[in-house]
């Protein structure tokens, strides 16, 4: 896997994948930024939940669940000093779908944290990582 970091300007920087997909990266005002995209530690996050929710939305829909979304809401905490690395994150997933059994989501949240998705079992190696479930029919 490769990915590009060009420098745009100031503390803003164009972040390009291997799959030809492009995102653009900045740092706060107190820094020198211009608030034009997310933060790398942002970018994180959002990988953690990204990864997660593809794998829980394949488990179940190999376990014949009809889930019709998922959502992801992520809250972390960072440590207070250089390196201010991730030390919690605690992800609460709502799964919308018909009739979806709790034992399946429940299951495919787990195989995610655990086996699965590798962003997050990356960042559960500095940080403690916890999830709950939402289950909402429709």
């Amino acid at each position: 896997m490769r990915a590009r970091i060009k420098w745009v300007e100031g503390v803003s920087f164009l972040g390009e994948t291997e799959s030809s997909h492009a995102v653009l990266m900045d740092g706060s005002p107190e820094i020198g930024g211009r608030n034009l995209g997310p933060r790398p530690m942002e970018m994180l996050l959002l990988g953690a939940g990204g990864c997660s929710s593809v794998d829980v939305i394949l488990i179940l829909k190999k376990a014949r669940q009809d889930i019709t979304d998922c959502v992801v809401d992520i809250q972390a905490e960072r440590a207070p000093n250089d390196p201010k690395v991730f030390t919690n994150i605690h992800l609460h997933y709502v799964v919308t779908g018909k009739n979806l059994n709790p034992v399946h989501v429940e299951r495919a949240i787990k195989l995610s944290a655990e086996k699965y998705c590798s962003v997050s079992i990356m960042l559960g190696k500095t940080a403690e990582i916890t999830h709950d479930v939402e289950i909402v029919e429709g």
